[in-house]
């Protein structure tokens, strides 16, 4: 299976660089894997595509503002990206440019509001960071939103990279499918007997990563730290006994499904860290559908939604979406893959 099998040509008009004003408002399109068939709604419309006793299952990591701008003693310009906390106020980042900062370097940020020495010589390596106060406080003060590289646009509000359900700090990238659902909606949602799960994943900036490999068996799959609690576990469990469907929110709560799941879809509380990869000939054990955006050519993601509703459909749906001109990536629009 060749990384080629998993292109499409985009547009670069059609990469999302703002968020549209309600979110809710982006469209849908709807994939039925059953029938092979492609409809276009709006995400509001999406209550109307779950049943009573589905359970839908969310990512409430929360983004933090880790894209720091700092200066060298020398007076030369850093850019810091936090990626996880190591422990304490140590935080693996990734530093530019980190070739040229010798272990001991200090660097400070908003004027002195907080300062960090670099431990080791690396693109991506630790730091230490010495501050007065608390540190979340700080880097809302001072540190910018990690947006992915397509976005050139600068972010307006902070919010708008969160998902309203957002609540344990730790992302360096937004769960993106989580964008479009509103507090209304998933109100509604629950109004109509529909569960709704959490599960947490830290997202790493390795989701941006391309596939350096020709063949996708090769390709290693970054490492993202998650857990889910038992009352939601609960939750997911019941739905798969009384066999009703389970549907994820996004390619990371799919990803902690799958990982925990045994054969029959179950699932027992878990911590840890996991490197799934998710590709065409997986057979999936949890999900019964899926709520994404649309991803990038060549990359993983668009190789965990072919591997829901198969290669062929989805590079078609795609052809689609480009046709009817969706908005794609971060802040673009939304699809559901149905198996049903």
């Amino acid at each position: 299976m060749n990384v080629t099998d998993f292109d499409y040509d985009l547009p670069e008009e059609l990469i999302a660089q703002t968020p549209i004003e309600k979110r809710d408002e982006s469209r849908l399109m709807i994939l039925d894997t059953t029938k092979k068939t492609i409809e276009h709604k709006m995400f509001k419309n999406i209550i109307d595509f779950l049943n009573s006793g589905d359970c839908l299952v969310i990512n409430n990591t929360k983004v933090i503002p880790a894209r720091l701008y700092g200066k060298k003693q020398t007076g030369a310009n850093v850019e810091f990206l936090l990626l996880n906390r190591i422990e304490n106020d140590t935080w693996e980042a990734l530093v530019r440019p980190g070739r040229k900062l010798l272990p001991g370097t200090q660097v400070t940020f908003g004027d002195g509001l907080l300062k960090a020495t670099v431990l080791e010589v690396l693109e991506s390596g630790n730091v230490v960071f010495e501050y007065n106060g608390i540190f979340n406080e700080i880097l809302d003060q001072i540190g910018m939103m990690p947006l992915p590289p397509y976005i050139k646009e600068k972010l307006k509000d902070k919010d708008r990279y969160q998902t309203v359900y957002a609540k344990y700090e730790g992302s360096a990238a937004a769960p993106t499918a989580g964008l479009h659902f509103t507090n209304d909606l998933l109100e509604k949602i629950k109004e109509k007997n529909i569960e709704i799960a959490n599960v947490t994943l830290h997202v790493g900036i390795g989701t941006f990563r391309p596939v350096k490999v020709e063949n996708v068996q090769e390709h290693k799959m970054h490492v993202e730290h998650f857990y889910i609690k038992q009352e939601d576990v609960n939750k997911i469990n019941n739905a798969k006994k009384n066999g009703k469907r389970v549907i994820a929110v996004g390619t990371t709560s799919c990803r902690v499904l799958e990982s925990v799941s045994d054969e029959n879809g179950l699932l027992k509380p878990y911590e840890g860290d996991t490197n799934i990869f998710i590709y065409p000939g997986y057979k999936f054990k949890c999900i019964d559908g899926l709520i994404t955006n649309f991803h990038l050519p060549k990359s993983t993601l668009l190789m965990l939604v072919s591997a829901l509703a198969g290669r062929e459909f989805i590079i078609k749906a795609y052809e689609e979406a480009v046709k009817q001109k969706y908005r794609f990536f971060s802040f673009g629009d939304a699809m559901f893959i149905k198996n049903e």
